[in-house]
C-alpha cells in the first residue's frame, strides 16, 4: 500500500469520526473508538538498540556503539532484527488485548541529533558527532526498521529536531540559539536525509526552543524546512510533555489551550504529553479550526494504516519465538565486536593463554550488567559481564582473580568504611597476577537523560571528563603496582584517558556493549576477533579544551573545527592488523555535480585477519566558508587477511564538495580540493598513532 492509498483510506475512517473523536486520537495514548472497530493504541514506544521497556528482546550495543561499527550494512540488519522482534512481540500482545504502552509499531527511534559535546548525557544515544555518519547510518536503521514489504514493518522517528544536544538539566527552558551556517552544515543533515532518503513516517520535536521558538511549536522547522522544504508527508509527535513547556517553562504562551493552540498551527499531530486534552477548550475559543485537528487526525491514521493495523499485513504471522533467538544474540554479539575500539595497544594483545597463569580483573564495571545495556533498553534473558566473558574464555587455562576495587562513583563500598576501603584488594590482586584488566566507566544512572524514574535520579550531564575519583585512584594504585595492565573502558562518551594513554599497557573502550558484551569483550582482548571499531566522537584531553556547553556554535567544536590536538581522534581505532591505504585513484575523470568514484588499494601487512575502516575526507582549500579542517565525506568496512592487499571502491556524493554559507544556503563555492583517504582522519595526531599517511587524491574543476 502506498501513502496516497493509505491516506485515502484514512480520510474515509476519519470522515466517519466526531470532531471530539478526532481531537482524541492526538493524544500518544488514543481510546478506543469502539462503533468504528478502532481499538486504542498507545503510540510510545522505544528501538534504540533493541526493542525496549516491553520485556524480553534482544539487546544490542548501545548506539554510540553501533555507530563505532562505521557499517551501513550492519546496522540495517540491526534494525531490520528489531523490527522482527517488534512485530513479533505486537502480534502476540494483540492476541492477548495488550495495547499499553510500549507495545505498538511505532518506535520513536533513531536518535539522529549531533553529539557536539561530550558532556551531554544522552550523546550515547546518538551516532556521534559528524552529521555525514550520522546521516549515513540513521538512514540505513530507517530503512531497517521500516523495510520494503507492501505494508510497513514497523514505523521509524527521528528525533530529536531540531538543534538538540543539552544541557539536560534546562532543557524545558533553554534557547539553543544557533547560526543558520551550522544550522544547515551540522545540525539538519541528518533529519533532511532522514526524510528525503530513508523516508522517515515520523519525526520527534524536542524540549529546547531553536532560536526562540519552541521546537515542537516551530512554524520555521516544523511547516517551512521539514514540510514546504524537504516534503515530509508524515506525522510529526511531540517529545513526552514539552508542548507542556511552553506555558510552563519556556514562557511563550498563556496557558494549555495556546500551548495547543501553537504546536497544532505549526503543524505537531501528535502529543505525547496531556496538552492537547485542551484542544476542544481551544476549538470551542476559536484558537484552533476543525480542518487542523482533522488534517493532524488523517495524518497518524495514515501511519497506521501502512502499517497494516485495519486491513492486515504480511508481518502478522511473525511468531513470538523469534524474540531473542540464538541468530539474534549472535549478531548482537557481532555489532558489540565492530564496534569496540582499541585505542592504545603496545603489544600486550591479543592476550596469549598458553602464556599466562593468573588474570586479575578488577573495577567497579568488570561485573556491572547495568553498564551492558546502555539506556532505552529491553531485557535480556542472559547477560555476560566482562568478568564473567574473560572467566568463560579462560576456563582452566588461567586462574583468574577478581576484585571490585571501587564503588562506580562513591568513596567507600561499605558503611563505617576507610575511605577507598576495597582499593588494598585490587592492589593484592594485581600483585598476585600476571596482566590485571581494570573495568572503568560510567553507566545510565550515571550519564543519560534529565533524571526521571526510569534512571533512579542519578544520570543526566557529566561535570567534565574525568572517571569519579573513586576510580581514578584504583587505576592509579594499580598501574603503581609495576606489572602489565590493560584499561577496558565501558561509557557512553569520551572520557580523559591521559593517565591510562601514559600509564597502561592497552586502552579498549567498549561502550555498553549489549546484554552479552562481556563475550565480546572477551573475545577481543584474547585475539579470536580482531578490533576494528573507530571512535565516532572526538576524544578530547580535557574540558579546557570545549567551549561552555551552552554555546552551539560549532566554533572549536568536533574534529571539523577543533583547533587543538585530540587525545583520540575521530576516526580512529587501533587493529591487531597493520592495515593501511596502499595506494588510491580515481575510477574515472571527477565532473563538478556528478559522483565521484574512488579505487583504492588496502593492504595488511600484519599477522591477523583483520576488517578494516576505509574513510575519505574533503578538504575545500578556496571557500571562504569550508569547515576548518575536513569532513568526512565516504566510508566502507572491509575485510583484509594477514598478508594481503585487496582492492575496494568508494563513490563520493557531489554534495561533499558544497559548502554552507553564512545565510545557510548550500553550493559548490570552489573548484580546488583534496580527498584523503585512510583508515583514520589525514590529521597530524592520527597519522602519529597509526603510522600510516593519508593518500591524497587532488580535484580541480574547470
Amino acid at each position: 500500500m502506498d501513502r496516497a492509498q493509505a491516506r485515502k483510506k484514512a480520510e474515509a475512517l476519519v470522515a466517519k469520526m466526531t470532531i471530539e473523536e478526532r481531537a482524541g486520537q492526538l493524544k500518544y495514548d488514543a481510546p478506543a473508538i469502539e462503533r468504528l472497530g478502532i481499538p486504542t493504541y498507545n503510540w510510545w514506544n522505544e528501538a534504540l538498540h533493541g526493542v525496549a521497556r516491553a520485556g524480553t528482546a534482544t539487546v544490542f550495543p548501545q548506539a554510540i556503539g553501533c555507530a563505532a561499527m562505521f557499517d551501513e550494512e550492519e546496522m540495517q540488519k540491526i534494525a531490520d532484527v528489531i523490527a522482527e522482534e517488534g512485530r513479533a512481540k505486537y502480534n502476540a500482545f494483540s492476541k492477548e488485548e495488550d495495547r499499553d504502552i510500549y507495545k505498538g509499531l511505532t518506535f520513536w527511534s533513531p536518535n539522529i541529533n549531533i553529539f557536539r559535546d561530550p558532556r551531554w548525557g544522552r550523546g550515547h544515544e546518538t551516532y556521534g558527532e559528524d552529521p555525514f555518519l550520522t546521516a549515513r547510518l540513521g538512514v540505513a536503521f530507517i530503512k531497517g526498521l521500516q523495510g520494503d514489504g507492501e505494508t510497513m514493518k514497523v514505523a521509524a522517528c527521528a528525533k530529536h529536531f531540531a538543534v538538540h544536544s543539552g544541557p539536560e538539566a534546562i532543557r524545558h527552558e533553554f534557547d539553543a540559539v544557533v547560526s543558520q551556517k551550522d544550522l544547515y552544515e551540522t545540525y539538519l543533515p541528518a533529519f533532511e536525509a532522514a526524510v528525503k532518503e530513508g523516508g522517515v513516517e515520523a519525526v520527534m520535536g524536542g524540549y529546547n526552543r531553536t532560536n526562540g521558538e519552541p521546537s515542537c511549536g516551530s512554524k520555521t522547522l516544523l511547516k517551512k524546512i521539514l514540510r514546504e522544504d524537504w516534503g515530509f508527508e508524515g506525522h510529526v509527535v511531540s517529545d513526552c510533555w514539552a508542548i507542556q513547556d511552553f506555558h510552563q517553562f519556556h514562557k511563550v504562551t498563556n496557558g494549555p489551550k495556546e500551548s495547543a493552540q501553537m504546536a497544532l498551527e505549526a503543524g505537531c499531530d501528535l502529543n505525547c504529553g496531556c496538552t492537547y486534552a485542551y484542544i476542544m477548550a481551544a476549538l470551542q475559543d476559536g484558537l484552533v479550526t476543525e480542518e487542523q485537528i482533522t488534517e493532524s487526525c488523517i495524518r497518524v491514521f495514515t501511519t497506521r494504516f501502512l502499517l497494516g493495523m485495519f486491513d492486515g499485513s504480511e508481518y502478522d504471522d511473525i511468531p513470538y519465538e523469534v524474540v531473542e533467538c540464538k541468530e539474534h544474540r549472535n549478531l548482537a554479539v557481532e555489532a558489540a565486536h565492530k564496534g569496540m575500539v582499541l585505542l592504545k595497544n603496545d603489544g600486550i594483545l591479543p592476550l596469549d593463554k598458553r602464556k599466562i597463569r593468573t588474570i586479575g580483573v578488577v573495577g567497579p564495571n568488570a561485573n556491572n550488567r547495568i553498564a551492558l545495556q546502555g539506556n532505552y533498553h529491553g531485557t535480556s534473558s542472559r547477560y555476560v559481564t566482562v568478568l564473567e566473558g574473560i572467566q568463560k574464555e579462560v576456563e582452566d587455562d588461567c586462574r583468574v582473580y577478581y576484585a571490585e576495587g571501587s564503588h562506580m562513583y562513591k568513596d567507600t563500598m561499605e558503611n563505617l568504611a576507610w575511605k577507598d576501603d576495597r582499593i588494598s584488594e585490587a592492589v593484592i590482586t594485581a600483585k598476585q597476577c600476571d596482566v590485571t584488566i581494570v573495568v572503568l566507566g560510567l553507566d545510565e544512572l550515571m550519564e543519560g537523560e534529565e533524571p526521571d524514574q526510569s534512571n533512579r535520579g542519578q544520570a543526566g550531564d557529566k561535570a567534565s571528563l574525568e572517571f569519579p575519583g573513586c576510580q581514578q585512584r584504583l587505576l592509579e594504585a594499580v598501574t603503581a603496582v609495576g606489572k602489565p595492565v590493560i584499561t577496558v573502558v565501558l561509557s557512553g562518551s569520551a572520557m580523559d584517558l591521559r593517565y591510562a594513554d601514559a600509564h597502561t599497557n592497552a586502552i579498549l573502550q567498549a561502550w555498553y556493549p549489549g546484554a552479552e558484551g562481556g563475550t565480546a569483550v572477551a573475545d577481543v582482548l584474547f585475539g579470536r576477533v580482531s578490533p576494528s571499531g573507530k571512535l565516532p566522537v572526538t576524544f578530547y584531553k580535557d574540558t579546557s579544551d570545549l567551549p561552555e556547553f551552552t554555546d552551539y556554535s560549532m566554533k572549536n567544536r568536533t574534529y571539523r573545527y577543533m583547533e587543538q590536538e585530540a587525545l583520540y581522534p575521530f576516526g580512529f581505532g587501533l587493529t591487531y592488523g597493520n592495515v593501511k591505504v596502499s595506494a588510491a585513484e580515481f575510477a574515472e575523470q571527477p565532473e563538478k555535480e556528478k559522483p565521484v568514484k574512488i579505487r583504492c588499494t588496502v593492504t595488511n601487512t600484519g599477522k591477523w585477519d583483520t576488517e578494516e575502516v576505509v574513510q575519505v575526507y574533503i578538504k575545500d582549500w578556496k571557500s571562504k566558508y569550508a569547515v576548518r579542517n575536513h569532513s568526512l565525506c565516504g566510508f566502507r568496512r572491509v575485510r583484509v587477511k594477514a598478508g594481503e592487499s585487496i582492492e575496494t571502491e568508494l563513490t563520493i556524493d557531489p554534495r561533499a564538495f558544497t559548502i554552507v554559507d553564512e545565510e545557510g544556503k548550500r553550493y559548490v563555492d570552489s573548484n580546488k580540493f583534496s580527498l584523503y583517504v585512510a583508515t583514520t582522519q589525514p590529521d597530524a595526531r592520527s597519522t602519529a598513532l597509526t603510522g600510516h599517511e593519508a593518500v591524497e587524491l587532488r580535484v580541480v574543476f574547470a
